[in-house]
């Protein structure tokens, strides 16, 4: 009987140091605007894939900076243009890039805050001006349109005191949430899924702008297929509700 056990455990043993080394996660570097989405995918992602992920999220600008200087990794999930300008810089592989998904700006208060009316843009710039502190990423996406906004609404001097410009949206929310901010201006996707913050609502369809999200292969990746799996799944019809359920959609 020891005999036969002790056969066991070595067949066990030479079977665990000769089998296959698993293989690697896929590297992924993206968007905060896609965490929420990815990380609701992320278990269906893997099997579409056949290959654990490794995601790192960041600002699309400074994911940019970061590949620019030479970070390694295999699948970009990024706003748009800024896949635009790594492929032409030679860092994706512009013939695979694939649109994703686009998201509005939204304005979110501190969960059980009495929501502001934001219904028209007339509303929007009362509520704005009657804001104590607003705050949005210094470096997100929606910042330019944000700004533009106050310009349209000719309130640009009035809103500088109120601003709190915070590194990345999870920052941003966690403000609101601590009740140190009384609004935030981000994209919905970026609203919805954040703890102690809920959404107020989009902007009005005349000042709404939408940012749109691209997925590209590394120009070094090697072996491409998983990273082609990865995208095909994500443009997918599979991950529809998944985009819907935090405030995006298709590109039109």
């Amino acid at each position: 009987m020891k005999k036969r056990l002790l056969a066991i455990i070595g067949m066990l043993l030479f079977a665990a140091f000769n089998a296959a080394p698993a293989d690697p996660p896929l590297h992924v570097l993206a968007s905060n605007g896609v965490k929420a989405v990815i990380d609701e995918l992320r278990p269906a992602a893997v099997r579409a894939v056949g290959r654990p992920l490794a995601i790192e999220y960041d600002t699309s600008s400074s994911a940019k900076k970061r590949i620019e200087n030479g970070d390694a990794f295999e699948v970009a999930i990024l706003t748009s243009d800024v896949i635009d300008d790594l492929a032409k810089a030679g860092k994706i592989a512009g013939a695979n890039r694939t649109e994703i998904a686009r998201c509005g700006i939204g304005v979110g208060v501190r969960a059980g805050a009495p929501k502001p009316d934001i219904s028209t843009s007339d509303a929007l710039k009362r509520t704005l001006l009657a804001a104590k502190s607003i705050t949005f990423a210094q470096d997100g996406a929606s910042r330019v349109y944000i700004l533009q906004m106050f310009d349209k609404f000719g309130i640009t001097e009035a809103m500088k005191p109120k601003l709190v410009l915070e590194q990345g949206s999870t920052r941003a929310n966690a403000r609101v949430a601590d009740g140190s901010a009384e609004m935030i201006m981000t994209l919905v996707s970026e609203i919805i899924p954040a703890k102690g913050v809920q959404l107020v609502g989009p902007l009005p369809s005349d000042v709404q702008h939408y940012v749109n999200f691209a997925a590209g292969i590394s120009a070094a990746n090697k072996d491409a297929n998983a990273a082609k799996r990865l995208m095909k799944f994500l443009a997918s019809s599979s991950a529809a509700p998944a985009l819907k359920s935090m405030g995006m959609e298709r590109p039109r």
